[in-house]
């Protein structure tokens, strides 16, 4: 009897919680990311046009048909189903060498970014400063954002946001309903969230990858934009020139007026995921046009530990080795790998990361020859 007494008692408690929040609800209903988020949350849309670019296709594309495991030799199909890869694209010499859907998807299938939104992101303020909008990384984050400005936020600049050095007091875990990620993924709310923001240390001192630095640099993009969404832009800079295939859309947090969760949530398909690729492997320009400065391209992803900055992440992008590759990467297992050296992109999307280190995996292939 008395443990039926507290089971209610503890039953009521998580119901008042759950009820106080409707984050914290969605957190328990939700429980996790999944590939299907995008379905959760509502959406401002990016919309293809009639011109669309098509990557050249060839089903002789010499890459292995088998690989070898600590314990056997293995398909790379069944390696690639086996840890639970929904789409799987290589790319090399503006051609389709390898292309592979799994677990029902198929090219048409939408599939959310998660964290590659980040560099998406990161793509879209390097527009913004050559188009004037912005003046520079080194400029105060509390330019665009003086709320932040009673938080003690005058020291961070929008290059402390792109490298993840700003000492941001911020929770990356996902498990926890409480903590900041939580609020920000699940939450209605982005502007209240990040208004609470506050420091830990000084910034430009230490790397620390965490979510709220990019959902900070979106509220840059917004205030320096003015009278367009950040949806609006990604369509005028981006989605349209890279004359995606299909339509798209960026999650935002609720449906009047929302802002776009700019740390996650771009939702789209692995084709043209790919093109996001391909616009880096060639320094920002697209079949002659300048999208984004080679400069940008450049400095994004270079190596660089001054500031706090380490050898393996840039401006939002990670850089899994030394020889000038770089990738873009969500949180389920999702990659844009570029290796410019070796003309080749990789687009690896999954329902979760299953047992492969897929930078290593990636650099082993892009070693294999051309047709």
């Amino acid at each position: 009897m008395r443990n039926k007494k507290w089971n209610n008692v503890a039953l009521a408690i998580v119901m008042a919680m759950v009820l106080s929040s409707c984050k914290v609800g969605r957190f328990v209903y939700y429980n996790f990311a999944d590939i299907k988020d995008y379905k959760k949350f509502p959406s401002r849309a990016v919309v293809s046009n009639d011109t669309k670019f098509k990557f050249h296709r060839t089903d002789k594309g010499k890459y292995p048909q088998s690989l070898k495991t600590d314990k056997e030799r293995v398909s790379l199909e069944q390696l690639l189903e086996d840890n639970n890869t929904v789409a799987f694209l290589i790319i090399k010499n503006d051609t389709i060498q390898y292309e592979k859907y799994f677990n029902g998807y198929d090219q048409e299938s939408v599939i959310p970014s998660f964290s590659m939104a980040k560099s998406i992101t990161s793509i879209l303020i390097g527009c913004a400063i050559d188009d004037g909008l912005i003046k520079s990384v080194d400029e105060p984050v509390t330019n665009y954002i003086p709320e932040l400005a009673r938080n003690g936020f005058e020291k961070v600049s929008i290059k402390h946001l792109l490298q993840m050095t700003s000492a941001l007091d911020f929770s990356e875990s996902y498990i926890n309903p409480f903590g900041e990620a939580a609020s920000f993924y699940y939450g209605r709310n982005l502007k209240r969230e990040m208004f609470k923001l506050e420091l830990k240390g000084e910034p430009g001192k230490k790397f620390e990858y965490v979510s709220g630095n990019t959902q900070l640099l979106g509220l840059v993009l917004e205030r320096a934009l003015k009278n367009k969404t950040v949806t609006q832009y990604f369509q005028e800079k981006l989605w349209t020139p890279l004359q995606m295939e299909y339509d798209g859309s960026w999650s935002i947090d609720k449906k009047n007026e929302g802002t776009e969760k700019t740390f996650c949530c771009i939702n789209a398909r692995a084709r043209d995921f790919a093109k996001i690729g391909r616009l880096y492997l060639n320094k920002g320009n697209w079949n002659g046009k300048q999208l984004v400065s080679e400069k940008w391209v450049r400095e994004s992803t270079k190596i660089d530990t001054t500031e706090g900055g380490v050898d393996y992440y840039k401006y939002q992008w990670w850089l899994p080795s030394t020889t000038g590759d770089f990738m873009a990467e969500g949180i389920l297992g999702q990659y844009i790998y570029v290796d410019p050296s070796k003309n080749i992109v990789i687009v690896r999307m999954g329902k979760n990361n299953g047992h492969v280190n897929w930078s290593d995996f990636f650099m082993l292939l892009a070693k294999y020859p051309e047709k």
